[in-house]
């Protein structure tokens, strides 16, 4: 039997993260300074204005969501602030 490699998510809880502004909460978890895990409930996509102002685009992805500005930097401050832990790599 071959055991999942978990190691960028074993002992690193997912942790809720507000947008600053517009008070979208999510759940986070940093895997390195490069990589970020969010989780996005059915109220934080209605909340999200970035998300809601976006137009799905053509392409394989068309209907993906790239990224919200506003919360990126939430959680980059929540990162560098010790609120989300980052992992040493």
């Amino acid at each position: 039997m071959t055991r999942q490699d978990n190691r960028l998510t074993d002992g690193t809880p997912m942790l809720p993260v507000r947008c600053h502004q517009c008070g979208a909460g999510v759940q986070v978890r940093k895997a390195s300074w490069q990589q970020t895990s969010v989780q996005w409930s059915a109220e934080a996509v209605l909340a999200c204005l970035e998300r809601r102002a976006s137009v799905p685009g053509d392409g394989p992805n068309g209907s993906a969501f790239p990224a919200c500005e506003a919360l990126r930097e939430s959680i980059r401050r929540a990162a560098l602030d010790g609120v989300i832990p980052v992992p040493d790599n």
